[in-house]
């Protein structure tokens, strides 16, 4: 199986995202496409492994960031580490593609270059968030459509019980539609209209209703579905909201020689405690509704990290998650 890497894509690119793919090529037993500068990445490669099978280096010499247009950069450009890698896949001389790059680049790629599967009008991105109890739900979508409908939302759903079933082996994926309240009524035209799909699907969903946000850390969903802008809001203030409370936390317990001695006493359980909420355990996000298998991941990835969002990648390829998709929207 061949993984195409975005190796100039992301905060830590390319060290951490070339070390990240020489773990995942050594434990997944995969073959490695660095796509990026080739000396730089060569020289890393050098670094950390003699052994260079099952990695090749494609020189590409220009770098889509944060700061460019998506769509403009990847017309301009082409000789940039994804869009090296886009083609690729989309030539289907690999499997799938791995970016911590760039959201939106690599969701237009996604799109335009590789194409959306029949019947999908609007592909999503699913993140696994953590909740209290150390499980995930898949929140989807969490950033790429600002605008959506009623159908929309519910081929989110289909796609993530999908992604749930094949990756995370979990049997029947509670789905839950992110909103105001739990009644039935509650919401606005697309959330009431949304349910009523779900409530009344031929497929075999099993929808469980509307969850309010402060349920979301309860465990009370396995997918929580909802359009781009409310669930990128979701994502954005679970991960601010952790990260202050952790840095809150270390202030009040350092703030003197007392509650040094206490921190010291719970170090083991406030590090168990943020274990919950790593993201580099599942490391990526797929964008489902797309030809080919396209993963992202955190812009901040480390080496874990990438590595198991390459896992991730690899496992959507032997499921045939996508094929999947295709047969539940013959069957809608």
């Amino acid at each position: 199986m061949k993984i195409a890497i975005d190796a100039m894509g992301g905060d830590n690119a390319p060290e951490l995202i070339v070390k990240g793919s020489i773990l995942a090529r050594d434990e997944y037993n995969v073959e490695i496409l660095l796509y990026g500068k080739e000396n730089e990445i060569k020289n890393i490669v050098e670094k950390n492994t003699s052994d260079f099978n099952n990695i090749e280096i494609i020189n590409a010499e220009e770098v889509i960031t944060n700061d460019d247009k998506p769509v403009m950069a990847l017309r301009r450009k082409k000789d940039s580490s994804l869009v090296k890698a886009l083609n690729t896949v989309k030539d289907k001389q690999a499997n799938a593609i791995v970016s911590a790059g760039s959201t939106g680049a690599l969701l237009a790629g996604a799109t335009l270059m590789v194409g959306r599967i029949n019947g999908i009008e609007r592909p999503a991105i699913g993140a696994l968030i953590p909740n209290m109890y150390g499980g995930f739900a898949l929140l989807i979508d969490s950033g790429a459509n600002v605008d959506s409908k009623p159908e929309f939302l519910y081929d989110f759903a289909m796609m993530g019980d999908i992604y749930l079933k094949q990756v995370l082996n979990i049997t029947s994926p509670r789905i839950a539609l992110a909103n105001i309240g739990s009644e039935k009524a509650k919401g606005d035209k697309l959330t009431v209209d949304t349910y009523g799909l779900l409530e009344n699907t031929t497929l075999p969903l099993n929808f469980i209703g509307n969850i309010e946000a402060r349920e979301i850390l309860q465990g009370k969903a396995d997918i929580i579905v909802c359009d781009g802008f409310v669930g990128n809001m979701i994502l954005k203030t679970l991960e601010g909201s952790v990260l202050e409370l952790m840095k809150g936390l270390k202030s009040a317990l350092l703030s003197s020689a007392r509650s040094k001695i206490g921190a010291a006493l719970i170090k083991p359980a406030l590090k168990d405690f943020k274990s919950k909420f790593d993201y580099s355990e599942h490391g990526g996000a797929p964008i489902l509704g797309v030809k080919e298998i396209v993963v992202k991941a955190h812009g901040s990835s480390d080496e874990k990290a990438f590595k198991n969002a390459i896992r991730q990648a690899k496992i959507c390829c032997e499921n045939n998650v996508n094929g999947l998709i295709q047969e539940s929207i013959m069957r809608r």
